[in-house]
């Protein structure tokens, strides 16, 4: 994948709430406890400060969302199991190496501040004038991005789609006639660990039928997934959003086809636990789409401690210039271009639709005419000069199913294989809570 292309990232939201992690205690000059610990994790902590912050952030989020509050004790303890989760793999990011580039912790703040309507230059204001510290901020961010970078090295990398499978999907939802349906799910996992004694099992079976009860007899589903979920969608109220069946392990798809809003899944037994899905509300799926598209080309140079960023524009004006005189492009970027997914193909970027490239790089090319060549511009992959080779309007249906049944195959697994993967740090890990 070029360099240009737009990395996956967590959400971050505008009102989300003060950072959390491993810390030390402090202690005062004369030797007083300022700070306490509320667990060990391994050979790190989580401070009883940082899961008050959190506790009041969630406790905040919910009342918003006009929903009752779980018994603090409960929520409490939620809350603490997220910190716990979060620093382990925090943990085991940090023995792998896996980092968030400042280039790319700048890129997401400022997609943050763009869809709040306000300039990445007025986002430490706009969140401080909501009482949020923007350094703090930052560094939650930046956490968020590294479990996410951890998650896709550990499970999404592994996960195979072969194309038979893609092309049985694709025949499927084409047979349908846009029939499809999409259903709006809540989830609630009671963990049940590989180590589990014969009556450890048990009492995790008893625990997730009571909640099945107590959901079919109109307790707030939502309510008892904050309450009781191991899932890490918990203090979401167990929100999964729209999806479709396919999209789903088959072991849930199949229970929640018979479904109508409103109805909840008897649990269900996987590796991970035992499962309880709602059906929210159903609708039909949407249909494919005409999209406008782009052909581009171009040639990536990224700076090193011996080229800084004026020699390597310079660099690329020198480039620009050996074109527009007649040299080839694609001789150029197939030598010089740091992009390795397209200079093997001179450049060549391919036909591709909206969203698809960072928005610096999409401002140059919507500036372009047909053929133009863009005056050298830095991203934060590096310095470009790119060519737009054309325009067109293309009926993308064929490639929207196609794309949309890799997206819902990987993630019919991936939901699964990331609770197992989760199940196993915690398993692995020491912890000792001290509340």
């Amino acid at each position: 994948m070029p360099f240009v292309f737009k990395r996956l990232l967590l959400t971050c939201l505008l009102l989300a709430g003060p950072g959390s992690g491993a810390q030390a205690e402090e202690i005062g000059t004369t030797g007083e406890l300022l700070d306490g610990v509320a667990a060990v994790v391994n050979d790190g902590i989580v401070l009883r400060s940082v899961l008050d912050q959190q506790v009041g952030t969630v406790s905040d989020r919910l009342e918003q969302q006009g929903q009752p509050l779980p018994p603090r004790n409960l929520l409490r303890q939620q809350v603490l199991e997220r910190l716990v989760m979060q620093e382990l793999q925090l943990q085991r990011a940090a023995r792998l190496g896996v980092k968030v580039a400042d280039d790319a912790l700048n890129e997401a703040l400022s997609d943050v501040a763009a869809r709040n309507g306000i300039q990445f230059s007025d986002l430490p204001s706009a969140l401080e004038a909501q009482g949020i510290d923007y350094a703090r901020y930052r560094d939650e961010v930046r956490r968020e991005m590294t479990i996410n970078l951890l998650r896709q090295r550990d499970v999404y990398s592994r996960i195979y789609v072969s194309p038979r499978e893609i092309d049985q999907c694709a025949a499927r939802r084409k047979a349908s006639s846009g029939e499809e349906v999409e259903y709006d799910l809540a989830h609630i996992l009671v963990a049940v660990p590989a180590s589990a004694t014969p009556e450890q099992a048990e009492e995790r079976t008893v625990r997730a039928q009571g909640i099945y009860d107590r959901a079919r007899r109109g307790e707030d589903f939502a309510q008892l997934a904050i309450a009781y979920s191991d899932a890490g969608t918990a203090l979401e109220g167990g929100a999964l959003g729209w999806r479709m069946a396919n999209q789903l392990p088959s072991f849930a798809a199949d229970a929640i086809v018979r479904l109508q809003s409103g109805e909840v899944t008897e649990p269900v037994r996987t590796p991970s636990g035992l499962h309880l899905f709602k059906v929210v509300q159903k609708r039909g799926a949407a249909s494919g789409m005409m999209v406008e598209q782009v052909h581009a080309r171009h040639i990536l140079l990224q700076t090193n401690a011996i080229e800084d960023d004026d020699t390597t524009r310079q660099k690329l004006v020198q480039f620009r210039e050996r074109i527009l005189k007649g040299e080839g492009f694609e001789a150029i970027a197939s030598v010089n271009s740091d992009d390795p997914g397209s200079a093997a193909k001179g450049g060549d970027l391919g036909w591709t639709g909206p969203g698809t490239f960072v928005p610096a790089f999409q401002q140059q090319l919507d500036g372009l005419a047909e053929n133009e060549i863009s005056q050298p511009f830095k991203t934060q992959y590096g310095w470009h000069v790119v060519q737009l080779l054309g325009r067109r309007t293309y009926d993308a249906t064929d490639d929207v199913i196609r794309n949309r049944c890799v997206a819902q195959l990987r993630e019919s697994r991936a939901e699964e294989e990331t609770e197992v993967w989760m199940r196993r740090l915690r398993d692995e890990a020491f912890v000792e809570y001290r509340l």
